[in-house]
């Protein structure tokens, strides 16, 4: 029977596996890396009470591990230069998609970590400013900042791959 913690954790899953695979760029180091974070989390001695700051916490030694084994692991080219090399195109037609994954991704690679850190938290694990600030310990208007510039680094990344941006839909409101 699962304890009253497991439970607790089960609904963060998928959003902190989402969070270690951008961080990592990698899903099986990501997989060791949400593993390490389940395992801390269920040893912590003291566990925050409200729901946010327990999200931010799971979210903190998520973010801690990865750091860990960055700084144990390669040199940042060398893992830049593998997960480039590691990505195939899947085949799709152009006109069953809006945006080619690929370029996105690859745009996204070459994105300087604290961008893809920021953009991981805020965009893609659906943190507020408030709570990623406190996740990675810097003010909120930092982390304001950091998304507007990752966003624009981002974007200007996307036209250097020859991907064109999409404008606002018909019948919406810019």
């Amino acid at each position: 029977m699962r304890s009253r913690f497991e439970k607790r954790l089960e609904p963060y899953h998928a959003r902190m596996f989402a969070y270690a695979v951008a961080l990592s760029r990698d899903r099986d180091r990501a997989q060791d890396i949400f593993q390490e974070c389940i395992a801390r989390a269920l040893a912590a001695h003291e566990v925050p009470e409200n729901e946010p700051a327990f999200r931010g916490w799971l979210f903190a030694i998520l973010r801690n591990i990865w750091i860990d084994q960055s700084r144990s692991g390669r040199r940042r080219a060398e893992l830049e230069q593998e997960f480039v090399a590691d990505l195939v195109p899947e085949p799709v037609s152009l006109e069953s998609v809006l945006v080619d994954a690929f370029s996105v991704r690859q745009a996204y690679a070459r994105l300087s970590i604290e961008h893809r850190e920021i953009l991981a938290l805020v965009d893609i694990s659906g943190f507020s400013y408030e709570e990623a600030a406190a996740m990675i310990a810097i003010p909120r208007g930092t982390v304001m900042s950091r998304v507007s510039r990752a966003r624009q680094a981002l974007a200007a990344n996307l036209r250097e791959g020859n991907v064109v941006e999409l404008g606002p839909q018909r019948g919406s409101r810019k």
